[in-house]
């Protein structure tokens, strides 16, 4: 299994990680016409691609789907701006960028004030073992697996299948679960922000009912939508579900270590790492999560230690589905065979 660790100098450098965040504010204010520029440049082709995929329906359905799914990434990177406006990264105007917001969660599915509430709890309680749930993938210790009962363990091993956790679950969570505020019932605003998505869907999807019925919502909508959402899964999955990850009890926890040594650097090829608006520099924006994402790489240059650190390629993050307990003694994620083995001994 291969360990994160062995790449780090002195991990991520000699720097404590809560001076890293006094480094990194200098990188925070964002530039308009470059936050300008990014959303028409991911908007453009998005709603081109779409214009592309409905023409294709006169000549094949399959060249429908396969247009269709080419816009998966775009709505990758919408979502990516969708997440930047709500850590307040993406412009300086707080009205405007959640405006911004709402109308890219009809695009992405996504009700923005229930997602933003639930992701600022992920970056509030990253790595804590007794803060886990809202926000996460859900992460059991060796301790916690070997004492639950069979049904429990059964749904455990069901939730953490590769199948499941990346083919099956997004698509639900997305599409169906994002429709009510599920665990947020007793609070008015986000019963506003789930109907207020919900609207603006029907009212995306109503005219494009009208003029060509079933057909794109089916063959354009859902395959580029279902893709979208299995992708996002997995960059978040990676970004702090690997080997050498951070988790300790709360006494111990500290917000910056586990932004730091919590999150990984996911090294992408260029167009990837554009088509991901740059998510995968993670550890970087735990730190500061408001530094817009265009400005992440600029981070990287500057900083040599941050650049090395903590770095997961393609190839690594493959192996990651295999780790799904977490061994307190050790600290570093298990595979349920590896996990057996440590019982064992």
């Amino acid at each position: 299994m291969f360990d994160l660790t062995s790449k780090t100098s002195s991990e991520a450098g000699p720097k404590p990680a809560r001076e890293w965040v006094k480094v990194l504010a200098q990188y925070r204010k964002p530039n308009i016409s470059r936050s300008v520029f990014e959303l028409l440049a991911t908007l453009v082709p998005f709603f081109a691609i779409w214009a592309l995929a409905w023409w294709s329906m006169s000549i094949s359905y399959w060249l429908t789907v396969a247009i269709a799914l080419l816009n998966g990434p775009f709505l990758v990177r919408l979502f990516a701006i969708q997440h930047d406006c709500g850590h307040r990264s993406f412009v300086e105007n707080r009205v405007l960028g959640d405006w911004i917001g709402r109308c890219l969660g009809v695009l992405t599915v996504t009700p923005y004030e229930m997602w933003r509430y639930a992701h600022s709890v992920h970056h509030n309680a990253s790595g804590n073992l007794d803060r886990r749930g809202l926000g996460d993938i859900h992460t059991m210790t060796v301790r916690e697996y070997n004492e639950a009962g069979w049904i429990a363990r059964l749904y455990y091993r069901v939730y953490r299948n590769p199948f499941v956790t990346f083919l099956i679950a997004p698509g639900i969570l997305f599409l169906v679960v994002n429709r009510l505020p599920f665990g947020f019932m007793n609070q008015r605003k986000f019963w506003i922000s789930a109907m207020g998505n919900n609207l603006g869907i029907l009212a995306l999807l109503g005219p494009i009912y009208v003029l060509g019925g079933w057909a794109p919502i089916l063959l354009i909508f859902l395959p580029s939508t279902i893709l979208a959402s299995s992708i996002g899964v997995w960059l978040f999955y990676v970004q702090h579900q690997f080997e050498h990850t951070h988790w300790e009890e709360d006494a111990d926890w500290d917000l910056h270590e586990a932004a730091l040594h919590g999150s990984s650097h996911y090294v992408l090829p260029p167009l990837l790492q554009w088509l991901s608006a740059n998510i995968g520099i993670h550890h970087v924006h735990h730190l500061n999560s408001r530094i817009p994402f265009y400005r992440l790489p600029e981070v990287l240059r500057d900083h040599e230690d941050l650049a090395v650190g903590a770095q997961l390629t393609i190839r690594e993050s493959l192996q990651t589905a295999k780790l799904h307990l977490w061994d307190e003694d050790g600290k570093r994620l298990l595979s349920y065979k590896d996990a057996r083995a440590l019982v064992l001994e």
